[in-house]
């Protein structure tokens, strides 16, 4: 079955995101706390999807497609949100980061599975750490004042771990890639 528990999930989650913008742009007073609540059911889904699709026998190829679009989306679309609203290097830099390895390791997926080698890059456990870092930095840098400074160190881990996973998923596919130039 196609639309099931995990893949709704995964849609909440991408039907999130416009949500997300809205309520970051209203006029409101407290706005931090209803954009930082939504961004933390979009995390929850994200971590209750696949959990759910394994422990049910419910993984679909739709789901597999869909889970690591949703989280890109709904990831770049904070950063995009937070560098609009501190625009200053110390929050562009590592949005770029993190954006810019998410386009790299998509890119570099599709060419292994074109190769035959998907699996040489497939999601890791440090994948997982990278990202919690970077959900627990964003949610502290949608909420603000009260978290801000640790959010930046958060987000910073989050570009550091972000950049390793990069490394460690080009050195993998490296060989690969070499031998397929021959």
């Amino acid at each position: 079955m196609i639309m099931n528990t995990p893949n709704i999930l995964t849609l909440l989650r991408i039907a999130l995101i416009p949500i997300l913008v809205i309520c970051f742009y209203l006029p409101w007073e407290g706005k931090n706390i209803i954009t930082t609540g939504i961004f933390a059911v979009a995390a929850l889904t994200d971590w209750f999807d696949g959990h759910l699709a394994r422990r049910w026998n419910q993984t679909t190829a739709l789901g597999a497609f869909l889970d690591p679009v949703a989280d890109k989306l709904i990831v770049a679309v904070a950063l995009v949100l937070l560098v609009e609203q501190n625009p200053t290097p110390w929050m562009a830099i590592p949005a770029a980061v993190i954006i810019g390895r998410e386009i790299t390791i998509s890119a570099l997926r599709e060419w292994m599975a074109e190769l035959g080698e998907r699996a040489a890059v497939g999601v890791s456990n440090f994948g997982k750490v990278k990202t919690t870092a970077q959900m627990c930095a964003l949610l502290m840098l949608l909420y603000g004042e009260a978290f801000l400074g640790l959010g930046f160190i958060c987000l910073y881990i989050a570009a550091i771990l972000t950049l390793w996973s990069m490394i460690l998923y080009l050195k993998a596919a490296m060989p690969i890639l070499l031998k397929a130039d021959d």
